[in-house]
């Protein structure tokens, strides 16, 4: 079955088209990383640790909970659900005996990169499929979205 072209309201503002385009881009990718994580890790797992992987260093569960725009207790259930696989490292701060910090272990970033590994075949027929160029392009302007997005959300 074919697909009906997509349709927008004349009056629905560009910036509501692209963010709209992009959510539903998030939502098709899920099912491909949902399917290539490894046995006890979540998508919403798979993101924190790719996260930690990314960005290196300690984080607190308040921290993560603001970059990823849930509650504080949703991270903490992610973070024990990874915990308890070992992929992350919860801890006290030494700075501040009240407060956790979370790291990535080895484990944790194994299973990053076994999760990017079994991707890769999927990432690449996409990539085959459009112009030549085109991500490249697409990626600094995806950046400088996100990162106006980000600064704007505090």
């Amino acid at each position: 079955m074919t697909e009906p072209p997509l349709r927008y309201l004349e009056a629905d503002p560009l910036a509501f088209r692209v963010l709209n385009e992009i959510g539903i881009i998030a939502q098709l990718s899920r099912p491909y990383l949902e399917k290539s994580t490894p046995d006890g890790l979540s998508g919403a797992g798979f993101n924190v640790l790719n996260h930690l992987a990314r960005l290196h260093g300690a984080w607190g569960p308040a921290r993560l909970a603001r970059a990823f725009q849930v509650t504080k207790g949703a991270m903490t259930n992610t973070l024990q659900r990874l915990e308890a696989e070992g992929y992350v490292q919860v801890r006290e701060d030494p700075e501040d005996g009240r407060a956790k910090t979370v790291q990535i272990t080895k484990k944790g970033l194994k299973a990053r990169d076994a999760t990017l590994a079994k991707l890769t075949p999927q990432i690449a027929a996409l990539a085959g499929a459009l112009p030549d160029g085109l991500l490249a392009e697409l990626l600094p302007k995806l950046a400088a979205l996100r990162a106006i997005m980000d600064a704007a959300r505090d």
